[in-house]
């Protein structure tokens, strides 16, 4: 080749490989940040599993911080945060931190229905840990199934539910109900009545309860309900003397308890006189009404602050020591901590906080909980948990009166049992 010509092919070959290399940095430029921002564009339309964007992972905190259910409903809120706080200290969740956005329900069912659409639709949270009352955790429930959104409801609850959008880390009937009144007709009397405050769970519990009466030998004497935040049992108990029964079994929620055991004391009848259970009475809520109103009463629960188990004394200390020396340790606080971790235990399982791919790994997953073993039962998204009944101790703790020696299988719909046939209303 003369060197007439190769002098401008040169010249063309040094131009084509300066614009090559200028193609291949602006590649390596554009595939650096698209896998910047793939985690939050994915995590954003995941199909409500929250955002994961700059290294941290929301997730909403849902409870009633003012009105009649704060007394329950702010503990709960605490040992929710205190998990967050934990498992933030080990390394978060994939790396990534938890940062929790708080949001106050207010004792006040559309509010948490409200409340529950923007942390999902605004905020973008991963899940949702919240609710008490099944009035709240109702009016919530649509909210999650439409957005597709995931909560952990950490309360006992009157069962015959379950959604494919709630995990449920407290009890369901066959576990803390149905074996109570089956201990009470043995232990401490036929004749029930039944006090309830008057929203869904109280009234569902007591329709389930009634049939179990007829069922296994009991006797209804009398039943009443009563508004949420009601004061006045003065007439109630009047009436509770007239029908003479052996238990009164108790499912009024909120502070209405304080009234109304305050008013069974100065009405001259102590534990002695009458066995009372209560199912929403817990360690918080005698240190609201006092031990000494309490002392003798029955609850039936799955978790106490005294259960004796390597995790719970870790449990309790750390409570302590984070809220203060005066503050307890209950039930429903220690489903809500529980909520936290198995979630946090799913997400790690499944590399994702993509609902669906959580809800998967989820399935039959087990953890040490301060309570004893739990596993999540994959059908119904409820836990195995041993059942306890306990009696109040003068110093506000529980002394433990039986126990179901083994956690118990989730039954939300009662197949196991011929009497509830016509109330199994679910699948």
């Amino acid at each position: 080749m003369s060197q007439k010509i190769w002098k401008p092919v040169s010249l063309l070959l040094v131009a084509l490989c300066i614009v090559i290399a200028g193609c291949s940095n602006n590649a390596k430029e554009t595939t650096t940040t698209t896998q910047t921002n793939a985690g939050s564009e994915s995590a954003a339309s995941n199909g409500g599993g929250g955002t994961e964007a700059g290294g941290e992972i929301k997730v909403g905190i849902l409870h009633s911080l003012s009105g009649t259910m704060a007394i329950s409903e702010v503990s709960v809120k605490d040992a929710e945060m205190m998990a967050i706080e934990e498992i933030n200290a080990k390394g978060g969740v994939l790396g990534k931190k938890l940062v929790p956005v708080l949001e106050d329900g207010a004792s006040d069912w559309p509010t948490f229905a409200e409340k529950a659409r923007k942390l999902i639709s605004e905020d973008k949270v991963a899940t949702v840990f919240g609710g008490w009352t099944s009035a709240s955790r109702k009016a919530m429930l649509p909210v999650f199934e439409e957005l597709g959104g995931l909560l952990w409801y950490p309360v006992q609850y009157e069962g015959l539910e379950s959604s494919p959008n709630i995990f449920y880390t407290g009890a369901t009937t066959n576990q803390q109900i149905v074996p109570a009144v089956t201990w009470l007709l043995e232990n401490r009397g036929k004749k029930f009545y039944l006090l309830g405050s008057d929203y869904v769970f109280p009234r569902t519990a007591n329709k389930i309860i009634k049939e179990q009466l007829k069922a296994e030998g009991g006797e209804l004497v009398g039943e009443e309900y009563t508004p949420l935040g009601h004061t006045d049992y003065s007439t109630i108990i009047s009436k509770i003397k007239e029908a003479k029964p052996e238990v009164v079994f108790n499912t009024l929620n909120g502070d209405s308890n304080v009234a109304f055991f305050k008013q069974l004391k100065d009405a001259g009848i102590t534990a002695q006189d009458l066995t009372t259970l209560s199912v929403s009475v817990a360690e918080e809520e005698i240190r609201g009404i006092g031990a000494d109103v309490l002392a003798g009463h029955l609850a039936a629960w799955n978790y106490y602050q005294t259960t004796d188990t390597p995790a719970n004394k870790t449990f309790v200390e750390n409570y302590k020591k984070k809220y203060g020396e005066d503050r307890v340790t209950a039930d429903p606080i220690e489903a809500g901590y529980d909520a936290v971790y198995l979630w946090a235990a799913a997400v790690e399982k499944a590399g994702s906080t993509d609902v669906a791919k959580v809800k998967e790994a989820a399935k039959e997953l087990e953890w040490d909980a301060p309570e004893g073993k739990v596993k999540i039962d994959g059908e119904t998204q409820h836990l195995y948990k041993t059942v306890r009944i306990g009696e109040v101790q003068t110093d506000g703790q529980f002394k433990e009166v039986w126990n179901s020696g083994e956690p118990v299988k989730p039954d939300p719909y009662l197949k196991g049992y011929d009497w509830a046939a016509s109330l199994s209303t679910g699948n």
